[in-house]
């Protein structure tokens, strides 16, 4: 069944419990990045406009107990000045302090309650915990597609126990994005994947196998794969137990008609350290490890982008951290941006390295979403996105 969007549910005069992915990188007790919490300011802005009362809530980080370094205050604070209103932050995300303030919320009002990770029943999906969540809330919206992976109890437990529920506005926009590129992609569609982990992908390329024409890789991944084609890759990271995996599907590749394009050329380094200068090279030097594409291998990734229709892009294709190994990354990044196809970019390290680029704006869509991309690209259901279907 399909899930259903927050335009076709009944706000006016209820209190609506809201998850939304705050999980945002901090720096001195700062928001480094609010993209995030931006991508979801629709959502709370139409709740408020239906005369509904926002009950947000979110994780940060990685907590066992309570942290104090990560606190949600800094959110509420950059949601108080976003909004043009105060957006208090209860103490705690369960317990009498925050329901009595979650009772005496107005319509057209907006609250945050405390990390919930503070608790482990969150992430074990604890029934008691859901309830304690759903308490005093009339109506349940998810617009954190960031955690659709996750079976937690703000993402799912509480959908059993609030039959009003739907999707938000980003939630939707990320759904509809990653459907117009899995279901019928307009051809030529070309996929693009990099990072550090062959493990990391494998559902992807085996989904995609079946429905991309060209499947380009670079990042670390790449050096597994030509290692498995007998290429030497110097001191490049390889997962040596995932050799016959590559080898597999570069085969299955070949059977299929998919061109899966590996790297010609790249930019080494003796590691990837701050101050450190790469060189290119098309044979790596066993003391050298490949860090980026080198530029025959961008001229050929860019040759092989022009007329496509449909581009997915998942993973950086190098060490973009630092600039000596970003030129890969971001020269393919500006070609699909500028491309004119249909481009989602998954999120993660792959929003991160395109971040503040001016072009970055041109892609169809950028992801939220880190391991929910991936999951949904592997063809996997996710959690999050069933328990809101009825």
């Amino acid at each position: 069944m399909p899930v259903v969007p927050i335009t076709r549910l009944k706000l006016r005069g209820q209190k609506v419990l809201v998850r939304c992915d705050f999980n945002v990188p901090l720096e001195g007790g700062r928001i480094a990045n609010p993209a995030r919490i931006d991508a979801t300011l629709d959502t709370i802005r139409y709740i408020a406009g239906q005369g509904g009362a926002a009950v947000l809530c979110s994780h940060l980080g990685r907590p066992k107990e309570r942290t104090p370094e990560l606190s949600l205050k800094p959110v509420a604070e950059y949601l108080s000045a976003a909004l043009s209103a105060k957006v208090a932050l209860a103490p705690d995300c369960i317990g009498h302090v925050t329901e009595g303030m979650v009772q005496a919320l107005a319509p057209g009002g907006a609250m945050l309650l405390e990390n919930l990770r503070f608790h482990p029943e969150e992430e074990a999906n604890d029934r008691d915990f859901s309830h304690e969540l759903a308490r005093g809330k009339n109506v349940y919206v998810n617009d954190a597609f960031g955690t659709a992976h996750r079976a937690h109890a703000s993402t799912v437990g509480v959908t059993k126990l609030l039959s009003e529920r739907g999707a938000g506005f980003l939630m939707m926009r990320e759904l509809e994005a990653l459907r117009a590129v899995t279901e019928n992609p307009a051809r030529p569609f070309v996929v693009i994947l990099g990072g550090a982990k062959v493990s990391d992908k494998i559902g992807v390329i085996r989904n995609l196998l079946g429905k991309a024409d060209t499947i380009l890789i670079g990042g670390a991944m790449a050096y597994t794969f030509l290692r498995a084609n007998g290429i030497g890759v110097g001191r490049s990271r390889v997962e040596e137990d995932k050799l016959d995996l590559a080898r597999n599907l570069i085969a299955e590749a070949a059977a299929k008609g998919v061109s899966l394009v590996l790297p010609i050329d790249h930019v080494v380094a003796a590691a990837p350290e701050p101050g450190a200068e790469g060189r290119v090279a098309s044979d790596i030097p066993a003391e050298m490890m490949g860090l980026d594409i080198g530029p025959r291998t961008v001229e050929d990734f860019i040759a092989r982008l022009k007329g496509a229709k449909t581009v997915v892009w998942n993973g950086p294709l190098g060490y973009f951290e630092l600039p000596a190994f970003a030129h890969g990354t971001l020269a393919v990044g500006e070609a699909v941006a500028l491309s004119g196809a249909h481009s989602v970019l998954g999120g993660g390290d792959t929003a991160a390295a395109v971040a503040g680029a001016p072009w970055a704006c041109k892609f169809t869509h950028i992801s939220t979403g880190g391991g929910a991309t991936l999951e949904y690209l592997e063809g996997r259901e996710l959690p999050g996105v069933k328990a809101l279907e009825r």
